[in-house]
């Protein structure tokens, strides 16, 4: 199921109808810095996560010899 160009532009009208066009640039601008720190956050989680797997490996590896 996929959402077709008519749902966008009902999705898009409530938008406009509950924010205002005034308000409208002033939320979309909120919502990309939301985007970005939750993208920030998450790649710092990624990172993390590897380097403790790496760790892991590395101690298993060293436990074995």
């Amino acid at each position: 199921m996929s959402i077709g160009f008519t749902e966008i532009l009902l999705i898009l009208f409530i938008v406009l109808i509950l924010f205002g066009a005034k308000r409208l640039p002033e939320v979309a601008k909120s919502m990309g810095k939301a985007y970005r720190e939750f993208k920030k956050e998450f790649s710092s989680f990624e990172e993390k996560d590897n380097e403790i797997k790496e760790e892991s490996s590395k101690n298993n590896r060293d436990n074995k010899n």
